[in-house]
């Protein structure tokens, strides 16, 4: 059961802000920092397509030097112990941790879902307006994550994945994120 007090763990691992000094460098993610909601779209390998909601909440941690984000399928409201997963994406409740290496000029990213049993390693860049994750799946595809149509209120975000190195990609899922009013 949740307490309303901060434990010990929240105030070592939660931060206010990005690092003094770091603030530009960090912000390519940092513009997320908040509460969002979502519409998502996933289709199968038939091409059929599923539809879904869901919520991110993204935050500044380890004293402002990366951000972890957590994504829900369906939204925390909507869970039930018994409900159905969602088709090709499963019902996520996974986080991300994302901290920048200068060494790389290039975020680290580390995506654990034990709700879907799901594991990501990924860079990621800004490419031009959007901002792009790069990595691999357990099965060895390639996989890409991809950040575009970014506003204060609004972004988009697309996994796509290549089994021909490349050659060719495969949408897996779309998603439409709100800024929450919470």
């Amino acid at each position: 059961m949740a307490s309303a007090t901060v434990t010990s763990l929240q105030a070592a691992l939660l931060a206010d802000s990005p690092a003094n000094g770091f603030e530009d460098l960090l912000g390519l993610y940092g513009q997320f920092v908040g509460d969002w909601d979502f519409e998502v779209d996933a289709t199968g390998l038939d091409g059929a397509r599923h539809t879904g909601t869901g919520e991110i909440h993204f935050g500044w941690i380890l004293g402002g030097r990366a951000i972890q984000d957590v994504w829900m399928i369906p939204r925390r409201a909507s869970r039930t112990s018994n409900g159905s997963p969602m088709p090709v994406t499963g019902n996520w409740y996974g986080t991300t941790i994302r901290a920048y290496d200068p060494a790389l000029g290039a975020w680290r990213i580390t995506w654990i879902d034990p709700a879907t049993n799901t594991f990501r390693q990924q860079f990621g860049r800004a490419s031009g307006a959007d901002i792009v994750q790069e990595g691999a799946t357990e099965s060895g595809a390639l996989s890409r994550w991809t950040f575009s149509e970014i506003r204060p209120s609004f972004f988009r975000w697309t996994a796509d994945v290549s089994v021909d190195a490349g050659v060719s990609w495969r949408r897996l899922v779309e998603l439409h994120a709100h800024r929450s009013a919470r």
